[in-house]
């Protein structure tokens, strides 16, 4: 049995972005990557030096062997992840104009969209210390919702402590169909990570006060992201405000929430407290904006203790 501390399981996609600065349509070259909300968070915990786990289903095309040995390049365990003959790897294209990225899905009928239940391996999420999921993959298919709820009850059966990153995407499904079930998922974590703009929908307000009650409800320790310029650890008697790490210049920002997943997962592993976590996360972020990519800045356990001032960065 291979040992992952925390595992992971979800839709990643290849990515195409056209060069040079163009939008889709005006350009005739583009750069080939790929990218997925679980698996950065895999990548960013094994650059952080975290056992991590991630499994989904790919196409057996060029596209899904080329994903699963760049994340297996990167140090993450991929023994569960499958190869599917009869289903394509899914598809998106990205670009950056007019100061905003686009993003256009080609998922449709993918070997991701027909993971069930089946698929699970109850022995190797009962081996992990924590479950990550996000609230994409019950979104890409009836089937997918209930893998992850499956997913779910295996860890609480088990002992396993959930993660849980809402990561709402109104284009996959509307606010209507999302909000119960990205709230009965939190009501089963054990660490909930949503950004405040994501609570305003969920919860329907804007007042800080009864979002922070509805919080308060939950079982898990809710970390909320982007509440200014700060992220707060809701707890049910006390609120912990960490401020952001200034960021010398935006890049990207594509990834910077997966990052902060990773980050702030990493910190608990280690056993730091929950606001050490969160400045972990936080500083993990603000450098993956820096960069261009989805999991490609994502940085190094040295550069991390470098700006942590752990050790001093040795530039030649």
């Amino acid at each position: 049995m291979t040992n992952a501390e925390i595992v992971t399981f979800g839709e990643t996609m290849a990515l195409m972005m056209p060069q040079h600065g163009k939008g889709i349509e005006f350009s005739k070259t583009f750069e080939g990557s790929f990218g997925g909300a679980e698996s950065n968070v895999a990548i960013g915990l094994a650059r952080l030096g975290v056992q991590a786990g991630w499994f989904g289903r790919l196409g057996n095309d060029p596209l899904g062997r080329m994903i699963l040995k760049n994340i297996r390049g990167e140090g993450v365990d991929v023994s569960r992840a499958k190869l599917s003959d009869g289903e394509p790897t899914g598809l998106m294209l990205r670009d950056i104009t007019w100061g905003r990225s686009s993003v256009y899905y080609y998922r449709k009928l993918s070997a991701a969209s027909a993971t069930t239940p089946e698929h699970l391996d109850e022995e190797y999420i009962k081996q992990a210390r924590i479950l990550h999921i996000t609230g994409i993959t019950p979104a890409l298919s009836a089937s997918c919702r209930e893998t992850v709820f499956a997913a779910v009850d295996i860890a609480k059966k088990h002992g396993v402590k959930i993660s849980f990153d809402p990561n709402l995407r109104l284009k996959l499904w509307t606010l209507e169909e999302a909000a119960p079930v990205l709230q009965q998922l939190a009501e089963q974590a054990d660490y909930f990570l949503p950004g405040y703009d994501e609570l305003q929908l969920l919860y329907g307000t804007d007042d800080t006060d009864i979002i922070v009650a509805r919080l308060r409800e939950l079982k898990a320790v809710s970390i909320v992201k982007g509440v200014g310029s700060e992220t707060w650890v809701v707890e049910p008697d006390r609120i912990g405000r960490i401020p952001f790490f200034p960021v010398k210049q935006v890049v990207d920002t594509v990834g910077a929430g997966d990052g902060f997943c990773a980050g702030f997962l990493a910190g608990v592993a280690r056993g730091q407290s929950l606001d050490e976590a969160v400045r972990l996360g936080s500083l993990v972020g603000a450098l993956v904006v820096q960069g261009a990519g989805d999991w490609e800045s994502l940085p190094p356990l040295s550069m991390v203790e470098a700006e942590l001032g752990l050790r001093k960065h040795v530039e030649r």
